[in-house]
């Protein structure tokens, strides 16, 4: 089979790409996906994220691991990946933050020209169908429902209180340039009609409406195994269905949607990157590129959590079993209740110090006990806050761990490496600690979890978070844009030396972004679909 793009991947990306490039009817498009349509009703339901964050089974999430973390003291990271047309937007918690204005002014500072703030805004608003209509920074005829919360829960807005009680400004928009403040987070949901309260997935926003195109074919269950090169040119994709291998070709370009950790693998399995990780595994070269896998950055997350006597949230117990069977009776008549909430129903981009420019630190505030991403499970209720440092300093890597396409990639976020990374680590958790003891949510606390006490110093701070802390999924970098050495695409999002090939995903990003990936990533489809378009317009 022939088509004018072959797409590799139908996440965030790949599903905006595949929906963008078909509407030229005169363009045929092939999306790969090697995980399933995204359609369970876990999916859809939001709630049901608690079932396919864990892993277990490896259900609609490729569930990686990474090598042991010696700055979190010897311990393996999770990573989890989506698995489905959708990605990791079918899986996450639906927060729809675009960063602060500054991420991307850097960006274009760094030799990525026509990607600043400026540039991007009118992508966001391309892609976003927002509640609150639009405006200057909000679009309201895009493909993904960007939604207020269907049902925050008190101790949700008694969190927003405690901060706003602590000077902390409140914040009804995180996605006007600025994010400093405390407030509720938008999220990709569907409001009204039959899709109601469900999860707006990039797929069930972009891809799934029009599945039915003539010239887009979508192949599932799909795992690219192999880029085809004519000498420095991509023709096509190997790609294994169960036990049968196949090729599709693509006459004009071969593009890359697999995110940070599987773009770059899947180069390497193809022979381009730095030769002394390839070629060790029997691999031939086909393009010396030394950036291909480099670059990982990542935001490390540390948790701290409390015992609450409200069962009005999510937790383990016969008066919230009662209360979660009700809530799912109510979601699927009305699309609210318990089982719309995004768990991180509240949030806050702080300073650690007055003096920066730009916040450095997130909360995510959530309504259960989480521990080890919901896979130590903790008897009774109770409420989580989220920190992370923004812009880690820290810089990891993603290889082959073996010629097998099949197998997992190698990744080695190289977490607290950077010591800045732990002291802004440190702050923030000091910082989210006080807000946590403070009215009106300081009532909530039945007791605090995980031995954390008053007046810690920072050497026992840092074994906490040694002991504790991993990824709060936002992985980026391995094939980052730039027009220096170690960049792997161009501003076009081109292979740098190949011709035919484009990477267009989280890992292109230069730097990571200051709050949660998935809105930046559908905006980087956004773009370089025009810039695609735009290349082969008659």
């Amino acid at each position: 089979m022939t088509f004018d793009f072959v797409i590799v991947g139908g996440g965030s990306a790949g599903s905006t790409l595949a929906t963008r490039l078909s509407e030229d009817p005169n363009v045929s498009v092939c999306l790969l996906e090697a995980g399933g349509k995204g359609t369970s009703i876990l999916l859809r339901a939001p709630a049901g994220a608690v079932a396919a964050v864990p892993g277990y089974g490896k259900l609609f999430n490729w569930a990686f691991k990474t090598v042991p973390q010696s700055g979190l003291n010897g311990r393996r990271g999770y990573q989890p990946r989506g698995r489905v047309l959708g990605g990791s937007s079918a899986i996450n918690a639906m927060l729809y933050v675009r960063g602060h204005k500054s991420d991307y002014d850097d960006w274009a500072a760094l030799g990525c020209d026509g990607w600043s703030w400026n540039d991007c805004l009118p992508y966001f608003k391309k892609s976003e169908n927002n509640e609150r209509g639009g405006d200057d920074f909000h679009g309201a005829s895009g493909p993904l429902q960007v939604s207020n919360q269907k049902s925050p829960r008190p101790i949700t807005h008694a969190f927003v209180q405690a901060a706003a009680n602590r000077q902390v400004r409140h914040r009804e928009d995180f996605n006007k340039g600025d994010t400093e403040g405390v407030g509720l987070y938008q999220v990709t949901q569907f409001r009204g009609g039959a899709k109601n309260g469900e999860r707006c997935s990039a797929a069930t926003g972009y891809l799934h409406p029009v599945m039915d195109r003539a010239n887009l074919t979508v192949i599932t269950k799909a795992r690219a195994t192999k880029i085809l090169f004519d000498d420095k040119r991509a023709v096509g994709v190997a790609y294994c269905q169960g036990r049968t291998d196949k090729e599709v070709r693509a006459s004009k370009e071969v593009i890359l949607a697999t995110g940070a950790l599987q773009s770059p693998q899947l180069l390497q399995l193809s022979g381009v990157g730095r030769s002394q990780d390839i070629t060790p595994h029997g691999i031939n070269m086909v393009h010396e590129l030394r950036g291909v896998g480099q670059n990982l950055q990542d935001h490390l997350d540390f948790t701290l959590t409390y015992k609450t006597n409200d069962t009005d949230n999510l937790g383990i117990g016969l008066a919230g079993a009662v209360r979660l069977t009700a809530a799912m009776f109510k979601w699927w008549r009305t699309g609210t209740g318990m089982i719309a909430t995004p768990f991180a129903e509240g949030g806050a981009f702080l300073k650690t110090d007055p003096a920066l420019d730009r916040p450095d630190i997130q909360l995510h505030f959530v309504i259960s006990i989480l521990d080890d991403h919901a896979r130590r499970l903790h008897l009774g209720y109770g409420y989580s806050c989220h920190v992370c440092a923004l812009r880690p300093h820290s810089r990891g890597t993603v290889f082959l761990q073996s010629g097998d396409p099949l197998a997992d990639p190698g990744i080695d976020p190289n977490f607290l490496s950077d010591r800045r990374d732990l002291e802004t680590t440190i702050k923030g958790a000091k910082l989210s600690r006080e807000i946590l003891q403070t009215e009106p949510l300081a009532s909530y606390a039945k007791r605090e979890l995980f031995d954390v006490t008053d007046n810690m110093t920072d050497a026992q701070w840092e074994q906490h978070i040694r002991a504790r802390a991993d990824t709060i999924y936002h992985p980026v970098g391995t094939c980052k844009m730039g027009t220096d050495d170690m960049a792997v695409v161009d501003p076009q999002l081109k292979v740098h030396g190949l011709q035919g090939l484009r990477v267009v995903d989280a890992s292109i990003m230069p730097t990571l972004i200051g709050g949660n990936t998935n809105a930046p990533t559908i905006m980087i489809a956004e773009k370089c679909a025009y810039m695609i378009k735009a290349d082969y317009a008659p």
